[in-house]
């Protein structure tokens, strides 16, 4: 099969990893080398492992507060300043606990003061305000951020950022090359950014597609063209435009006040619930994902893979597949999935999962959301889940799970930079004799920031003998405003501080990513005695795996939050699980940690080291891109335009042959079923013509005939009396029913003896409850298995009483899973207007599988119906195999046999060979008993 390093690939994301700023960018001061020296909101370098999300957008500055570009202090360098005498103070922003000169009886004399932003003013005479456009174009006063402005405020961030580059060039005419300058994009995931960066040469050819993050309303065309040019030629990017209004529109109003939270399992109040379940930005989020779709397709390659990634793109698979309908497809959503009960809340759930569904592969980041996935799919779509993925009418979709990593080796390779070490002894000396537990989060409420430092108060609390011993170093990451204030964290930030700080001890020191650098966050990292993450909802936390890599030297313990995506590996079931909700346990966990012993933390950090070191941001693109390229093969080999059965091919093999294997599926096939009448006592009317037929079949020694359907075996019985030499499978694969022995006997073999069935009675109450308030529908109870026949009208009108029967269908489905299927061990398959609940891994497949084995139950040799000199008999191969019908696993299974012929008389697509109507089976047939005497021409059916 041909390797996805032969192939170009196009990964689609929202933002790029780098983008075009107007005005020229200025040299970075020897400071800026080593601090992180981008406009606020400070993007993490490009080499920053795990960097997760989009950041939230800041608000452009307006010209006139434009600065001279200064050189950036750290935090931790700030620190150093104020402990070194003599150093005068009064010009930076105050701090709540600041002791003059030096003070050695504890390091932690002061909190970590604010960084200042490069191009605002320098550090002796920084504003302690500027203006900021709001959205209505009213400037408002922006406070500058300090430990104690954290406390009292948390500045506004706006929609797209703008950086300072705007205000210290405007537009001239000079050339267009001139006229702005390549920076990384603060925005870009950076997670996905550094996994593919990781694979260096292995991924030769690559195109990003997404957006610039910045407002590009004021970009003319030739502008446009111009960075269109540049991105692609420098960065192998192709630029998606969109209007500013209409983003704002679509990432604001609905990726994030609508598919966010529920993503996150945060399906919001009143006064909220109107904007959420009307959705009424969704034609924004269409038209976004069109234009995404758009510029894939015009820039599409033959053979290219395209990877589409996370929730802001659910659509783009089926847009992009319109057009290109061979094109390899796969989508990785970088968030959770919640269960199907939030998920359904969506007014636009089923436009979103069709989306989805277009493409070939659909990864999650743990079998959690996997499964969400797949019931979602079942319960809202009505559709068959697999247990590798979804059927659809011609093809499986696969589900895959592929835990994001980081890149291992260039973190350590960074941790090995002397800036580094020496922010490491500097860290050490400053917080001697003090334990540190440190965080990173963002600041919204899925996070848990808030439940962290209650937690930590409550630790505090309780073990007085830690107060000036132990220190929280909270780092927070970009979010919006409106998130912020609902995380509400500084007012708990306000309240420990005052409790608990003297004039030389702050317990919480709260910092913005842009305060320190990636070389003082990885010191942190190295130093910190505890690295605590509280998450109420979260895919992978890659920050754990930093952590993890940064204590090969200490190994200390780390304490995780069950919620998160990390904590469903086994190799991090050796951390220190919490529920973020418990205040108590999570403050008992904190004391556990920094008291636990060297041997237990070792032992514990080396099962957590070595799933970090195996699942890396390698692994994951690798397996990602194999498997999406190997499943859009197996699609296109599966949507070959199968041809109409050709008899003049088939009767000389049949003719020819000596040991035949007839396969024929019973209902749809043969005859079809009306199970309405059935249910109200008018019988089954069977054809007489079709059993006339099979029974003719059956009567030639060379024959073996089975009859292979759902109906019970009772029902069956009836029909073994008027044909007793074929075979029988019922109730789809639960009992066998052998073709008779020379003493014509033969007994029903059950499949599911080790199945327990006690699950019946309580799916039949589950489907009488459902019955009784869905006109027309019925229970058929069998002996293994139940149908629930929910709709019996005109299959071909889509009136309001098929649609109120699907959806109870679906709600059955889901209480009868939750309830029943994992503890039993069920699948449930739906149909048309019915769905089937029987054992896990029973089929007409299995069955088959048992009628073809030497050693299967219907051949044993301890059968009453075998005798010894024929035990042997099917371990000869058969030298021809037919099978008619639908069961589209079955066709699949067989069609992997050299002398089989596979018929299949359903419409939708098919593994088989050859396509049959319903009418024309019970013809064929007939023809197949007058071959030996009256061969035939070839013939069209």
């Amino acid at each position: 099969m041909s390797s996805f390093r032969n192939h170009r690939v196009v990964i689609a994301s929202l933002f790029l990893p780098n983008t075009a700023i107007l005005g020229e960018s200025h040299p970075p001061t020897p400071d800026e080398r080593t601090a992180v020296h981008s406009p606020r909101p400070l993007p993490l370098p490009a080499a920053f492992p795990g960097h997760g999300k989009e950041q939230g957008f800041k608000r452009s500055l307006p010209p006139s507060r434009a600065r001279t570009p200064a050189p950036i202090l750290s935090i931790v360098e700030d620190l150093k300043d104020k402990a070194s005498p003599g150093t005068s103070h009064a010009s930076r922003t105050g701090s709540p606990a600041v002791t003059p000169g030096v003070e050695h009886v504890s390091p932690l004399f002061a909190t970590l003061t604010q960084l200042t932003p490069s191009g605002y003013g320098d550090a002796k005479t920084k504003p302690s305000t500027y203006n900021c456009v709001d959205p209505s174009g009213s400037p408002a006063p922006i406070h500058q951020r300090s430990i104690d402005e954290h406390h009292a405020h948390i500045p506004l961030r706006s929609q797209r950022k703008s950086t300072r580059s705007i205000a210290r060039r405007p537009l001239s005419d000079s050339p267009l090359g001139r006229q702005y300058h390549i920076e990384p994009n603060p925005h870009s995931n950076g997670g996905l950014t550094n996994a593919i960066n990781s694979l260096d040469g292995r991924l030769k050819r690559k195109r990003w597609v997404g957006t610039l993050g910045t407002n590009t309303d004021s970009f003319n065309h030739p502008l446009r063209r111009n960075i269109d040019h540049r991105m692609v030629e420098e960065y192998d990017s192709s630029p998606v435009w969109i209007p500013d209004d209409e983003f704002t529109q679509y990432y604001d109003n609905f990726c994030h006040h609508v598919l966010w939270p529920c993503l996150h399992y945060v399906v919001p109040d009143a006064p909220k619930t109107k904007s959420f379940y009307e959705s009424s930005s969704y034609k924004q989020y269409v038209s976004v994902n069109q234009r995404f779709a758009d510029t894939i397709v015009t820039n599409y390659q033959e053979g290219d893979i395209i990877w589409v990634n996370d929730y802001h793109l659910m659509l783009v698979p089926q847009l992009v597949r319109a057009k290109l309908p061979t094109a390899i497809i796969g989508f990785f959503l970088h968030v959770a999935f919640p269960s199907s009960e939030i998920f359904r809340c969506l007014s636009v759930r089923e436009l979103l999962l069709r989306g989805m569904l277009s493409a070939d592969l659909i990864g999650f980041q743990t079998a959690n959301f996997a499964r969400h996935f797949r019931q979602t799919v079942s319960r809202i779509l009505s559709l068959e889940t697999l247990p590798k993925g979804i059927q659809l009418d011609d093809h499986v979709v696969d589900v895959g799970v592929f835990p994001v990593g980081i890149d291992v080796r260039g973190l350590k390779e960074k941790r090995r930079d002397t800036e580094v070490a020496q922010w490491v002894q500097t860290l050490k000396e400053r917080y001697a004799g003090v334990k540190l537990v440190v965080g990173r989060d963002k600041l919204d409420e899925v996070q848990g920031v808030r439940h962290k430092l209650l937690a930590f108060e409550a630790f505090l609390d309780k073990h007085p003998e830690y107060h000036q011993k132990v220190a929280l170093i909270q780092v927070a990451l970009q979010t919006s405003e409106e998130n912020e204030a609902h995380g509400g964290v500084a007012d708990i930030v306000a309240r420990i501080n005052s409790r608990f700080s003297t004039l030389t001890y702050q317990p919480v020191v709260f910092l913005h990513t842009e305060d320190l650098s990636f070389s003082q966050y990885l010191a942190l990292l190295t130093v910190a005695d505890a690295f605590l993450v509280t998450s109420m909802r979260e895919g992978m936390a890659l920050r754990t795996h930093e952590f993890v890599i940064c204590q090969e030297e200490r190994h200390r313990p780390l304490i995780l939050s069950e919620f998160t995506g990390s904590y469903s590996y086994s190799g991090f079931r050796s951390c220190i699980a919490v529920n973020p909700w418990d205040t108590r346990n999570t403050a008992n966990a904190i004391h556990q940690a920094l008291t636990m012993d060297d041997d237990e933390a070792f032992s514990r950090w080396d099962d957590l080291h070595n799933h970090v070191v195996t699942q890396t941001a390698q692994a994951f693109v690798t397996s990602f891109l194999t498997r999406c390229l190997r499943m859009n093969i197996e699609h296109q080999q599966g949507d070959v335009l199968v041809a109409s059965l050709d008899l003049a091919l088939l009767l000389p093999r049949y003719r020819h042959s000596e040991r035949r294997l007839l396969l024929i599926d019973f209902e749809d096939t043969l005859w079809r079923r009306h199970p309405r009448l059935e249910h109200e006592g008018q019988g089954q009317n069977i054809p007489q013509d079709a059993i006339e037929v099979v029974r003719r079949l059956s009567e030639e020694s060379k024959n073996e005939v089975w009859l292979l359907s759902g109906l019970p075996v009772k029902a069956l019985d009836g029909v073994a009396k008027e044909v007793p030499k074929i075979g029988f499978v019922a109730e789809n694969g639960c009992f066998v029913k052998p073709i008779p022995g020379k003493s014509g006997e033969s007994s029903w073999i059950t499949m599911v003896a080790n199945f327990n069935l006690t699950w019946k009675s309580a799916c039949i109450e589950i489907l009488n409850f459902f019955t009784e308030r869905t006109p027309g529908s019925f229970v058929e109870e069998r002996e293994a298995s139940i149908v629930w026949r929910y709709f019996s009208g005109d299959e071909a009108v889509d009136t309001g009483d098929r649609a109120w029967a699907r959806r109870q269908a679906a709600e059955a489905q889901n209480h009868i899973f939750d309830s029943l299927g994992e503890r039993y061990g069920l699948r449930i398959i739906p149909g048309e207007n019915a769905f089937l609940v029987l054992p896990n891994y029973i089929s007409r497949s299995t069955a088959v599988g048992a009628i073809l084995h030497a050693g299967g139950p219907t051949y044993s040799p301890r059968a009453p119906w075998t005798l010894p000199e024929e035990s042997e008999s099917i371990a000869h191969a058969k030298d021809f195999v037919l099978a008619i019908g639908r069961d589209e696993k079955l066709l699949r299974r067989l069609g992997e046999l050299d002398n089989a012929e596979t018929c299949s008389t359903g419409t939708g697509g098919t593994d088989a060979r050859w396509r049959l109507s319903r009418e024309g089976v019970v013809g064929v047939l007939g023809q197949l008993v007058a071959a030996d005497s009256a061969p035939s021409g070839s013939t069209r059916i």
